[in-house]
């Protein structure tokens, strides 16, 4: 019975591994990190990130927004640094939307 157990839990690994990959969070990663100091999202960035055009209003901002993070968030499988980078664009396209607007 444990040779069977063993035999089980080391399949089970095996497939994981060969599923998910040797670090499972990584694959949400695909962007590398920024540089120290760059802590600003340009604009371009935002958009690529949300997938918006150039000339997109709040309501448009905020249903890209809604879409990506119902995959990318921590609790739905997504990463935290892919949050983070949604939510920055977000906020940098929302700023620059309210400030075109006044």
């Amino acid at each position: 019975m444990a040779k069977f157990l063993l035999a089980l839990a080391f399949a089970w690994l095996a497939w994981r591994f060969w599923y998910h990959g040797p670090n499972p969070r990584r694959r949400y990663q695909s962007t590398p990190p920024r540089p120290a100091g760059s802590d600003q999202t340009t604009l371009a960035e935002a958009r690529g990130v949300l997938g918006v055009s150039a000339g997109a209003d709040e309501a448009e901002i905020r249903a890209a927004h809604r879409r990506l993070i119902a995959t990318a968030h921590p609790d739905h499988g997504g990463s935290d640094e892919q949050t983070q980078r949604i939510n920055a664009a977000r906020d940098a396209l929302l700023a620059q939307a309210k400030s075109s607007s006044l």
